[in-house]
This record gives C-alpha cells, structure tokens and sequence, in this order.
C-alpha cells in the first residue's frame, strides 16, 4: 500500500443498493486523497472499516459530502463520526449534502444520548453534537479553500430531487464523482477533460437475474433502476464524450452475482470507451496524477 501523502481515490464500498447478502461487496464509499486533503464521499455500510483500512486515522477527519438521501449513501454517518470522536476526534468534521441530512443527524444523536453523556462525562470527550458542521450542497461552486475547487451538479437520479456529482479540482488535477444518476448528456461537458470521472453503472444483461433473486413483489424496483440509473454501456459513452482520462465504474447493479465476472462488464464498456478502465471493487485504489503528470 502507497503512502497517504500520495494523491489517489480509494472506492470503499461499490455495491449499489442497500442490501448485503453473504459474499457480496458494501454499500457506496469512496476517499479522496489529493494534497493534504482527505475528503469521504459517501458514507454507506461499511465505509468506518473501508477508512481504516485505507490506513485513514479517523480523529483527523475534516471534510465530507453525501450525494444523496438515499441510505445506502449515508447510513453510517453518524457511525462513522461516533467511531471517529471514540477514537479521538475532537477537532468539527464538515458534511455537505443535501436539504434533509440535519435531521438525521439530530435523529442519530438522540438515538445515541445515553452513550454520549456517559462518555462525556466519564471519559472528559467533547461534546459530539457540536463537532459535525452541516452544510446544505446546491447546484455550483460549493467549497472554495486555497487551492481546491468543489462544484456540483444536479443529476437527474428520481424520484429524488436533490442529486449531485461532485468534481473536485486541486492546480490541474481533476476528478469528478457521478454520483447515482441516470444518464445526463450535461455531465460530459461539465466533466470535459478531467482525469478521472468515476461514474455509477449497471449491466443490462444481469438485471433479470438481479430481480429475480431480490423478489420484489411488483416491478417497480426494476422500474427505478431504468429510470434513475446508468448502463456501463452508456458510461462508456459518456466519459467518452468528456475526453476523461480515466474511466471508473461505481455502485455496481449487480456487484455480487458470481455469474457475471469483469469480463462482461469490459465487453459491455470497450465498443465505446478505450482508455484506462477500473471496475469497482471494495478497497481499489486508483492513483491520480500529480501536478506534474498528466495521465494515470
């Protein structure tokens, strides 16, 4: 394992949905890492273990956004902040996100009151429900610091309204985050030229399977997927479309059925995208240029 002083993106979680089943991968999570930032996009089941995995010490947690509520994007959130004051936060961790999330918080501390006060009045820790900053995310520049610019864009993902990629771009570095969307032409020029987009996809021809073995009682969660979701084919196209230097597949549907290995998902994506291709898996790290390189 490289170095955190490098700059790279870890996808911690890439199943889409919230479900797990034995065998199959976690829920959404990603880290950034460029410069001294480590940023936490997304914060599913699992994305605690997948941080300290990645060698992340969780007492120097900063900055966090969540792309949208639903919870396999932000289930363990409030996990993720309680684990990280237990182990020495006392520093106030930033979440961006949208309308909404306050309130889950809330709804978590409360949930937790009991464990809270004990520990600060036994162990001397602060007060946790102050540590954690809330800002609601709207469409354009959304963080300004130094040298690192955070916009967003609307997707189009329903029946939720408020969806967001994020791109994040430090001196000439650029990654871009598709959050869960289905496809959106404004995303490849709004993406043009970056250097990674990483970008959520679907295999068309396991989703029969996918549903069956999930036996929803009607067909509208096949319905939600047609709609609100992207095919790795079109993916394809897309990153294709915006000159990205690097393709990278996330929130896999499916991410856990043994009959549908890597090998479909490249024949699904290679008739419309060339370059560099990662297909998500939990713990992948992908290395970002730096400053001086212009290709992965």
């Amino acid at each position: 394992m490289t170095s955190l002083s490098d700059n790279f993106v870890a996808l911690l979680g890439t199943k889409g949905g919230p479900a797990i089943r034995p065998g199959s991968s976690m829920p959404t999570s990603s880290l950034l890492s460029v410069g001294e930032q480590r940023i936490v996009i997304d914060c599913g089941l699992g994305v605690t273990k997948g941080l300290v995995d990645q060698a992340v010490q969780l007492r120097t947690l900063s900055l966090i956004f969540i792309t949208h509520l639903h919870s396999d994007h932000y289930l363990e959130l409030g996990s993720l902040i309680h684990t990280a004051w237990t182990a020495g936060l006392k520093t106030p961790v930033d979440v961006y996100g949208p309308s909404g999330l306050a309130d889950y918080w809330d709804g978590f501390i409360k949930s937790m009151q009991a464990d809270i006060e004990l520990r600060m009045a036994d162990e001397g820790r602060p007060d946790l429900h102050s540590l954690l900053n809330i800002h609601v995310i709207n469409e354009g520049l959304v963080v300004q610091h130094d040298e690192l610019t955070i916009e967003a864009l609307r997707v189009a993902h329903p029946p939720l309204v408020d969806c967001f990629a994020l791109s994040f771009k430090l001196n000439d570095l650029h990654v871009v985050f598709s959050g869960d969307t289905a496809p959106l032409p404004a995303l490849a020029e709004w993406a043009q030229g970056c250097d990674l987009l990483i970008h959520e996809a679907m295999l068309e021809s396991a989703l029969p399977a996918l549903f069956e073995r999930i036996g929803n009682a009607d067909d509208r969660l096949m319905a939600h997927w047609l709609r609100s979701h992207t095919f790795a084919h079109d993916a394809a196209k897309l990153a294709t479309q915006a000159n990205a230097g690097a393709l990278a597949l996330h929130h896999l549907i499916p991410s856990d059925d043994p009959n549908y290995s890597d090998e479909h998902w490249m024949e699904a994506v290679s008739p419309h995208w060339q370059g560099k291709l990662f297909i998500g898996q939990d713990g992948l790290r992908i290395p970002l240029p730096s400053a001086s390189s212009q290709a992965l």
